[in-house]
């Protein structure tokens, strides 16, 4: 099938897998680090949900590790694209959208 066939959703070069996994962050500019959960996972990015909102812009580490007993399943480089933050983040958590720039 090719790219102008698909349904506009499906356009994507990664398929988008929904996962509810912990994921660790360390930004890379600095000694903060930050725990979260990975909600979707692509060959080209994820969405984090967190608990603070970092500009966009930020790189960072991130490590997700796996139940299965392989860790980490992923570890890479990564750079905050997408920022979906709420005012009151205890109730409403940030959502993170985060392109993956390196696979370590």
């Amino acid at each position: 099938m090719s790219l102008a066939s698909r349904d506009y959703q499906e356009k994507r070069n990664f398929i988008r897998m929904k996962v509810d996994t912990p994921v660790s962050m360390q930004v890379q500019s600095g000694s903060d680090s930050y725990e979260g959960i990975c909600r979707d996972l692509s060959g080209g990015g994820l969405l984090v949900e967190l608990d603070t909102a970092l500009p966009m812009g930020t790189e960072v580490e991130v490590t997700i590790a796996s139940s299965h007993g392989h860790n980490p399943m992923l570890k890479a480089k990564a750079v905050v694209s997408r920022v979906e933050s709420h005012p009151d983040a205890s109730a409403q958590p940030c959502l993170l959208g985060m392109e993956i720039t390196e696979v370590l």
